[in-house]
């Protein structure tokens, strides 16, 4: 009892994971799919990990050539608190997650940015749900899915699934037994080629309007979430419009690896602020604290491209403000940031600025 008691006052005082100052311990490689693989993570720091269903992570790959940015939804649940994880197809144009899948074991540590993003149904609450996705694009889905299983497993959900072959449907096994424990469930998978044998050709995402309207004939009444490949998100998008579906309802989100970091634009491409006139602004100088080098911010240039500039490296990803990568403390000075929800108010509170889309008003000094 001692024991026990003992174990239940270590989880009171265990703090949430913290981006900036712990890293993630690789606690589980488990193949899911052809091709697909889930990489299991706990805090090295024996932390718990506060994120909505549906979010992403953004790891830090530490390769003979350099480290490597990558962003990947997580697959796992906040529901269950300890270890998180990303479940990742290889592509065959793909750099990261190859490199993960020959080199990622149990025991590895690798540096990880967020949890970040807004495709979740904690931001859209609604009575009953539509999951389409095709290939990885069930990523999210899964986690949301997870989250409804843990703490709402009443909900009405149809979650409808393509692929190209039944050997490529990620987690089905665990989404049939979802189904026989959810009262509120339907599985549709929809699958293109029957097989290699039979000389059937196919391509992932044909679903067309009859179909839909068999599988999820209600779906007016659904709040719709949709992950996949470009192609099958403008196909959906295109059969709910032409259906009459309020499309303030339709949620999407892509997948896949994000670029590298890209090169530094010369001033005159850089995108100026809309009704804002730099005509006659000065450079504002930028301290970087912790390489103690001093840069110019030249009119419409981010504190990204500043550092890149200067030759500081400020590991960043999507370049957007949602992914949270770039995040740095702001010593001192101000700044113009316009972001997509990579940073949260209580850490712009403290002091954290995205460099990717941050522009001084001041001379300022950031921790880089």
């Amino acid at each position: 009892m001692a024991a026990e008691a003992g174990l239940y006052r270590h989880l009171d005082e265990m703090k949430p994971w913290n981006d900036r100052l712990q890293v993630l311990e690789v606690i589980g490689v488990t193949d899911e799919a052809p091709d697909v693989k889930t990489f299991t993570f706990r805090s090295d720091a024996q932390t718990w990990f506060r994120y909505k269903p549906g979010q992403f992570v953004t790891l830090e790959l530490p390769t003979a050539d350099g480290p490597l940015i990558r962003t990947y939804t997580l697959s796992s649940s906040p529901s269950r608190p300890f270890s998180i994880a990303v479940t990742v197809k290889a592509q065959p144009t793909s750099v990261g997650t190859r490199w993960m899948f020959g080199n990622l074991q149990p025991g590895d540590l690798v540096k990880a940015y967020g949890p970040a993003g807004n495709f979740t149904h904690h931001a859209h609450p609604a009575s009953k749900y539509l999951f389409i996705s095709a290939g990885s694009g069930i990523t999210p889905m899964m986690s949301m899915l997870r989250w409804f299983s843990d703490c709402a497993p009443r909900t009405d959900v149809a979650f409808v699934n393509c692929t190209r072959r039944p050997e490529d449907i990620i987690f089905r096994k665990e989404l049939e037994l979802l189904g026989t424990r959810m009262p509120g469930l339907s599985l549709s998978f929809v699958v293109e080629e029957r097989s290699q044998r039979e000389g059937w050709s196919g391509h992932i995402g044909r679903i067309d309007t009859a179909r839909f309207l068999m599988l999820i004939p209600d779906f007016h009444g659904r709040e719709v979430f949709c992950c996949g490949p470009e192609p099958f998100m403008q196909a959906v998008q295109k059969l709910l419009k032409a259906s009459d579906f309020d499309m303030a309802r339709y949620h999407q989100e892509s997948f896949g690896e994000t670029r590298p970091d890209a090169p530094t634009a010369p001033v005159s491409d850089l995108p100026r602020r809309e009704g804002v006139s730099d005509a006659g602004a000065e450079a504002m100088p930028v301290r970087f604290a912790l390489s103690e080098i001093d840069g110019e911010c030249f009119p419409g240039q981010t504190v990204l491209q500043t550092a890149r500039a200067a030759g500081v490296r400020i590991p960043a990803a999507c370049e957007s403000g949602l992914c949270g990568t770039c995040k740095v403390m702001k010593r001192s000075g101000d700044v113009e940031m316009s972001h997509n929800g990579g940073i949260l108010d209580e850490e712009i509170a403290d002091g954290y600025i995205l460099a990717c889309c941050s522009r001084p008003l001041t001379k300022i000094e950031v921790d880089a």
